[in-house]
């Protein structure tokens, strides 16, 4: 292998020829895309215009407000009978059955409204806990978890992130569950666990270790805890930039030897690592698809705002080099799209495993620079940008959350600067020499 060398295993070469390199949508899929398009349009929004004036002002923020859910079913009814359902999964019998690729297309078009994927059952953190089901639950988890949350009768968690310990290394998860008679004993302490607010959420899918003796990647399990089991304390609501984000909420969580059924486990002990692959795939780049959307969301809101105001005799549009600013946000947007197209394109051909290079190239890329293009679209609204009167101010926390909750930027950069070393190793010292002789 020489330093120019193709790299067909990552998907780094230029061959156009390249299955990689088809970054086309399927025809069997464009229909669904126009079709969930003009549901956003007719249904979806005004569902969200009419969800978010009834929940104004309720006394309790960790209920919802009469109305609110009878509105948000009869969308989801809608949904439902439109056929625009659960088509997250890839290649899947459940849903749709679409590659990762035509679902890259139809969650942006999600990412623009934010109760979209609620109501067509696209919702995080549920994809990826219907994902985990769907692939390696069991006969009855699957009947006791994964069907009504496919009908959208539940919701649900994914419960890792610990308060004392860096649980960017997931090897740090130190939250026990040992096994006693025939159930597993959990004690521990999660935060910011995303979901575990609302009323509707019946069960978490919860990293644990159960055995601290075995090799690192052997250590670690995920169980299924319902919310109501005894020992199970929803501690509080952690806020993000002051916004309790109620009812979804983000808990912290305390396990006080909280005990449930030894067929609770998933895949069995010691799996913990090898489920999150599963997650770490599809799901996870789901966000990346989404965020373009808000990026989508946030130009239209800053080329209208521009056009629409007037300062020092111009429209603010043509002042202080905002042209220019609109200019980078298109050419980022596409660039964003391209290289998550792509990713899920390396996911469809490579395979999840050997796709996780451009999985994390694209989880480092999107949300920061989807951060900037709403950052800039506040600047352009001036105080009303930072107020509950658009929508930009908490599509700016959701992003910049994404940055650390979507694994932290530094992580997914080692990834790939490690990618980029391995390579490396693997040229001949011939090779190599004569690089650095160039």
């Amino acid at each position: 292998m020489t330093m120019t060398a193709e790299r067909p295993e990552t998907g780094f070469g230029l061959n156009p020829q390249d299955e990689i390199n088809d970054l086309r949508m399927s025809d069997k899929a464009v229909p669904l895309l126009n079709r969930v398009k003009t549901f956003i349009r007719e249904v979806v929004e005004p569902t969200a215009e009419e969800f978010h004036r009834l929940g104004e002002g309720r006394p309790d923020i960790w209920q919802y407000a009469p109305g609110q859910l009878e509105v948000l079913e009869k969308a989801k009814d809608k949904a439902k009978a439109a056929g625009l359902w659960n088509f997250f999964l890839p290649n899947a019998e459940t849903g749709e059955g679409l590659s990762n690729l035509d679902y890259a297309y139809i969650a942006v078009e999600l990412g623009k409204v934010r109760l979209a994927s609620e109501i067509m059952n696209c919702a995080a953190p549920d994809t990826g806990n219907m994902e985990v089901l769907e692939r390696v639950g069991t006969p009855a988890q699957k009947e006791k978890w994964l069907k009504p949350l496919l009908e959208g009768k539940i919701r649900s968690a994914y419960c890792m992130t610990e308060l004392n310990t860096a649980s960017s290394d997931a090897k740090n998860i130190d939250t026990r569950a040992t096994l006693v008679g025939d159930e597993y004993v959990i004690n521990g302490e999660k935060h910011y666990i995303s979901g575990a607010g609302d009323p509707r959420c019946k069960v978490m899918i919860t990293m644990v270790k159960t055995d601290p003796e075995a090799p690192p990647h052997l250590q670690q399990s995920q169980i299924l805890v319902p919310l109501d089991t005894p020992g199970v304390k929803l501690i509080e609501g952690q806020q993000v930039f002051g916004d309790p984000d109620a009812p979804h909420g983000h808990m912290h969580i305390i396990f006080d030897n909280a005990r449930v059924p030894k067929e609770n486990m998933l895949l069995g002990e010691g799996r913990g690592f090898e489920i999150s692959q599963l997650r770490l795939g599809p799901g996870r780049i789901h966000h990346c698809m989404r965020a373009i959307g808000s990026a989508e969301k946030a130009l239209d809101l800053m080329v209208t705002r521009g056009m629409s105001r007037v300062a020092f005799g111009k429209p603010i549009i043509q002042l202080g080099g905002n042209l220019e600013i609109v200019s980078r946000a298109r050419i980022e947007i596409e660039a964003m799209r391209l290289m998550v197209l792509k990713a899920a394109k390396a996911m469809d051909v490579l395979g999840n495993r050997e796709a996780r290079v451009w999985i994390h190239m694209v989880k480092a890329m999107v949300p920061e620079r989807v951060c900037k293009i709403i950052d800039q679209a506040i600047q352009m609204h001036g105080a009303l940008g930072v107020s509950q009167h658009t929508p930009l101010a908490r599509m700016y926390a959701s992003t910049r959350t994404l940055r650390i909750a979507d694994g932290p930027d530094e992580v997914h950069h080692m990834v790939v600067g490690r990618n980029e070393l391995q390579q490396l190793r693997e040229v001949a010292d011939s090779s190599l020499a004569a690089v650095f002789r160039n």
